[in-house]
């Protein structure tokens, strides 16, 4: 789970539109802003942090569980971020909820508390967002029982 040398380059398309280059294989995406400011056809960079905390957060359940040869497949998982305005009036990201879903009864899974009160610390992303933002955790297995 090391990403040492990442390079993320963005060239303006038009406007708020650019196009997101990763390197390698990985293709491109491009970026927009939602109306007024953009056209809304690609990601916002509200969407792509919220991304980017979800995956990392999925990443490191599964990666979890699978320290304990578990198979939670498939996992779902679904963030909310809450944009609002700043005390100086400015628009910023003030809360992440994110809410993963096992594809398997509670359970089905062994170890599942150890690995509840340990996964969110191997994420890289929620742990370096966090820092500046509130990022809640909900955990819920495939019948839909909340376990976290």
């Amino acid at each position: 789970m090391s990403d040492a040398n990442v390079h993320v380059q963005l060239n303006q398309k038009q406007d708020y539109q650019f196009d997101i280059h990763f390197g390698g294989e990985i293709p491109a995406l491009m970026g927009d802003e939602p109306p007024p400011l953009g056209q809304g056809l690609g990601p916002s960079p509200v969407q792509l942090l919220a991304a980017a905390v979800g995956n990392c957060m999925s990443d490191s359940l599964l990666f979890a569980l699978r320290k304990f040869k578990q198979k939670p497949e498939p996992l779902k998982c679904d963030v909310y971020p809450q944009v609002g305005r700043s005390a100086e009036g400015r628009l910023r990201v003030l809360s992440i909820r994110v809410v993963l879903t096992l594809g398997v009864p509670a359970a089905a899974l062994e170890h599942l508390d150890r690995v509840l009160g340990q996964f969110e610390s191997f994420c890289t992303v929620a742990q370096s967002v966090g820092q500046g933002v509130d990022i809640s955790v909900e955990v819920l297995d495939g019948l839909g029982v909340r376990l976290k």
